[in-house]
């Protein structure tokens, strides 16, 4: 097996997660891009690809270049993290859902921590059928409908 078709068995899960921002990718105090590099470091994810995004006040979509957005933003850490996964199709469709004046970072990640159930199952010949994600703004919905029926 060559060293590519091993680093595939050995994988965990892959997510990718559109984190959007009105008025543009903050260039604030590198909180959000510091908490994404911690899960790195400590082994829990490993980012495979990042891009970004933009929906101008016409509605016109457009993706960023990292080096567009200068040297003060949250993701300056991340210029290289690109593997091609992240296709201009993917970026059209982020940008279709974002508001006018508003833009995204695109990122695709392993989660590591997974990695040893997702070997162990595909070993066993098991596979896995379906995966989803409920938005916390979704329990917090479900949550209210239940006392709100009480």
């Amino acid at each position: 097996m060559d060293q590519v078709a091993h680093e595939l068995e050995e994988m965990g899960p892959i997510d990718y997660v559109v984190l959007a921002w009105p008025g543009g990718i903050p260039s604030g105090d590198g909180t959000i891009a510091n908490m994404i590099i911690e899960l790195v470091e400590h082994g829990i994810i490993r980012v495979l690809d990042i891009a970004f995004v933009a929906k101008d006040a016409d509605g016109n979509v457009m993706a960023i270049d990292l080096a567009e957005l200068g040297d003060d933003h949250e993701f300056t850490d991340f210029d290289g993290a690109s593997s091609g996964l992240v296709s201009q199709e993917d970026l059209d469709e982020a940008g279709a859902a974002l508001e006018p004046d508003s833009a995204a970072a695109v990122l695709v990640w392993e989660n590591r921590w997974a990695a040893p159930v997702a070997v162990a199952l595909r070993k066993s010949g098991g596979l896995l059928l379906d995966s989803g994600r409920i938005p916390v703004q979704g329990i917090i919905a479900a949550l209210d409908a239940l006392e709100a029926a009480k």
